[in-house]
């Protein structure tokens, strides 16, 4: 038996626990004329409800097991689709006249069911892991203006795992279409950036941005979306928040990964923006450009990575994941005590990426100037 389907057996557990006495199951079949007995429990994983008649000491009773479906209108992943069940059951019961929610019902993978009535919150548990960010190395060469062989051998490395994460690919252009709106719509993409930054009217946001300045960046992602679409070929193994205080590097120089919270595919371009716009923005308060030391790692960081996995459509993809990256590192809720300029020259290179056609890594101080 697989979590795709159910037995007689697992719904008299199931409901003889929450009755608090044992059923009897007297019948089985799926709403809007579907199947019936054994073959409505098999179908379950295609999410027709089922209708379950069953009876307490005699009792006629009747319960809809509902199952969400898989589509591609935000119920892609199965977080997704655990969260649409949650937000039922807690909102159901609230509003007068509308069918009762009798409980929240976990699925197993041997097919038991569980109840989650009482839950209130899901928390995760996880190992402990030593270390210290790499955005410590990044400060202290940022102190210093100068950085180490092991330096320059972390950046090395870093690249060289991320080309073997991303060699693995994926096939769901539903779930490469909801990556991409992701990065337009979810709160933690650019739209929920650009809300972060708190502007009304036409006010600018301490002389530095102006509404337009974020509703050019917002239609030009979304431009960006459109021209993306059609390359679901891209859809990769990814970490999603590959930035320098998610990686921890221990006193034996291994290093530990965390928070991969936004899934397990999607543009190989989003983990490579988010840390290479990390090299220019420790740059940026001491140079005012990508240079010295910085350079030298941001350079060894994209030679790795190509020469691992050549890939000539990522800087032909790479613009709107940079642009986002860009408003969180100049976000003032996220960094409050950077200047007014190190936020414009970031913002302006979120602009300017997505204005050409290919990112030429090679020359990332072209885009931070605001053409004139």
């Amino acid at each position: 038996m697989t979590g795709e389907e159910l037995s007689r057996e697992a719904l008299v557990r199931y409901l003889s626990a929450l009755s608090g006495v044992t059923v009897e199951i007297t019948a089985v079949q799926q709403l809007g004329g579907g199947k019936a007995g054994a073959a409505a429990l098999k179908a379950f994983g295609y999410g027709r409800p089922l209708l379950i008649d069953y009876a307490i000491a005699g009792a006629p009773r009747q319960a809809v097991l509902r199952r969400v479906n898989r589509n591609g209108f935000g119920r892609e992943r199965v977080s997704d689709r655990v969260a649409e069940v949650w937000r039922d059951f807690h909102n159901f019961n609230r509003l007068p006249h509308h069918v009762r929610a009798q409980d929240m019902v976990g699925l197993a993978e041997n097919g038991r069911l569980s109840s989650l009535a009482h839950v209130t919150e899901l928390l995760l548990l996880t190992d402990y892991a030593p270390g210290a960010p790499y955005a410590d190395d990044l400060l202290r060469i940022r102190e210093n203006g100068a950085h180490t062989p092991q330096d320059l051998a972390r950046a090395r490395r870093l690249a060289a795992y991320l080309a073997d994460v991303h060699s693995r690919a994926h096939d769901d252009p539903l779930l490469w279409r909801r990556r991409l709106r992701d990065l337009i719509g979810h709160g933690e993409g650019i739209m929920g950036l650009t809300d972060s930054y708190q502007l009304t009217g036409s006010n600018e946001h301490d002389g530095w941005v102006t509404i337009a300045d974020l509703l050019a960046i917002e239609e030009a992602a979304n431009r960006w979306r459109w021209r993306l679409k059609p390359l679901t070929h891209r859809l990769r193994q990814v970490h999603g928040d590959f930035h320098p205080f998610n990686v921890l590097f221990s006193a034996q120089d291994e290093f530990t990964l965390i928070d991969r919270s936004r899934g397990a595919w999607g543009e190989p371009a989003d983990d490579v923006s988010c840390m290479t716009i990390n090299y220019l923005f420790f740059a940026l308060p001491r140079y005012g450009r990508l240079e010295g030391p910085f350079a030298e790692l941001y350079a060894a960081f994209w030679e790795t990575y190509l020469a691992q996995r050549p890939d000539d459509e990522l800087p032909a993809v790479i613009a709107p994941w940079f642009a986002w990256r860009a408003l969180v590192l100049a976000s003032p809720q996220w960094y409050p005590t950077l200047t007014d300029a190190v936020r414009r020259r970031l913002l302006t290179f979120g602009r300017r990426v997505m204005d050409a056609e290919r990112f030429d890594w090679r020359d990332v101080n072209q885009y931070l100037e605001a053409t004139t």
